[in-house]
């Protein structure tokens, strides 16, 4: 069989959507109560949403759409996002929350779930928080920004299966059919032992329309919110904010934790904290070597993928694009255009699914975790340009501060 082709996507939703919406989201923490502990087929689950930007607007639009949620509450730091969100879903004045803590005052409300879409940096205290109120958790990508909150998260998810509740990490490649089989195919040695591998997030820059907003607001902790999306605590940075998609992928692959990490990038654009360009090297166990690459700059050239180089095949996925196998006896090949959409559609559901089976084994937390980590850990063998281990990182277990105390409470 040929060598398969490298096959840009065409279709680009991930990276088109961020550049429309940009850093729309904005804050902090957690929701709670009714008790859907067990429900009937027809009971509606009733979720509040944190985070009413652009994306946790649009992801709890599918929410309603799949017909087996109410949406009961909103909460956002900044009040103008919060009833944003209140008018757009009909949610009562008196469940609209805002200000640094009025996720605790949401927790008081008669919720079953919480949708989290907020910036990175809070993830781990409103996920814990919703899982010590017996909410069960719905978490959008990156959990978090820091090893503590990896920790925390891998905490929470055992906590929520403890606790009989359901805790979803919403990736939407591992949603999708054609990434399930090929990931199926290479773990049953289709294309024989790994050797190598590449990932990379190519697009062009997302979060223009903050390069003169933050100018002399570079040190206000709103603003920062604001244009959380170029702020490197907020957002964990390029690498783990947006590029997690892309490692995630070769993790699932590979199913094992990197042993060390070397690596480079830096900032071209001249705004913001956060890089824009990245080239890691990654040693996996069984001498498995993975390069990684992206940008954030640019113009003509987009895909989010992972290829997979085995002794008897290769394995050549793109984010809302083809996914193909070949090996010497056999191959695949499907297209997973839309998975931007469809892979949350997917994942919308089987949270649904999973609360009214009572199915709380919640497998995508410790996948999360790891991938993750893997982003940080390149992220820090990046920024000080040299090998770093696993090991030297979860003993350091470095965290970032993001300093709240001119927020309003």
């Amino acid at each position: 069989m040929n060598p398969l082709p490298s096959t840009p996507s065409t279709s680009l939703s991930r990276r088109r959507f961020l550049a429309g919406t940009g850093a729309a989201v904005a804050s902090a923490s957690v929701l709670p109560a009714g008790s859907l502990h067990g429900a009937d087929a027809g009971d509606k689950i009733r979720i509040g949403l944190l985070g009413c930007g652009g994306r946790g607007r649009w992801i709890t639009n599918l929410f309603q759409n799949h017909g087996g949620y109410e949406v009961a509450a909103v909460y956002d730091y900044f009040e103008d996002r919060t009833n944003e969100a209140g008018d757009q879903f009909k949610v009562p004045a008196g469940r609209r929350f805002h200000g640094l803590h009025g996720y605790l005052r949401l927790l008081e409300q008669p919720i079953d779930a919480v949708v989290i879409i907020s910036p990175p940096y809070f993830h781990p205290e409103q996920a814990a928080a919703g899982v010590a109120a017996g909410k069960h958790v719905y978490l959008a990508k990156p959990i978090a920004v820091d090893v503590p909150g990896c920790q925390s998260i891998a905490a929470s998810g055992e906590k929520a299966t403890a606790a009989n509740r359901v805790f979803l990490v919403d990736f939407q490649t591992r949603a999708n059919a054609d990434y399930q089989e090929v990931v199926k195919r290479v773990k049953a040695g289709q294309i024989g032992r790994l050797v190598s591998g590449e990932a990379t997030y190519h697009c062009g820059p997302t979060f223009e329309k903050f390069r003169d907003y933050m100018k002399g607001r570079e040190q206000d902790p709103e603003a920062r919110l604001r244009a959380w999306g170029i702020d490197r605590v907020l957002s964990g940075d390029v690498i783990t904010e947006q590029n997690i998609h892309a490692l995630d992928v070769a993790c699932w692959f590979i199913g094992e934790n990197p042993v060390s990490a070397s690596g480079t990038g830096g900032l071209a654009r001249g705004f913001g904290t956060c890089w824009d360009h990245f080239a890691v090297w990654f040693q996996f166990p069984e001498d498995i070597l993975l390069s990684f690459n992206s940008k954030q700059v640019g113009h003509g050239y987009d895909d989010i993928l992972c290829r997979m180089y085995g002794i008897d095949g290769t394995v050549d996925t793109h984010y809302s694009g083809k996914v193909s196998l070949a090996s010497r006896d056999d191959g695949y090949s499907g297209d997973t255009r839309g998975l931007y959409q469809t892979g949350a559609e997917v994942n919308i559901a089987t949270f649904h699914r999973s609360i009214l089976a009572k199915d709380y084994g919640n497998p995508t937390v410790p996948e999360a975790v790891r991938s993750n980590l893997t982003t940080i850990l390149g992220r820090t063998a990046a920024y000080g340009k040299r090998e770093v281990t696993w090991r030297e990182m979860m003993a350091t277990a470095e965290k970032w501060e993001f300093d709240t105390s001119g927020l309003k409470g």
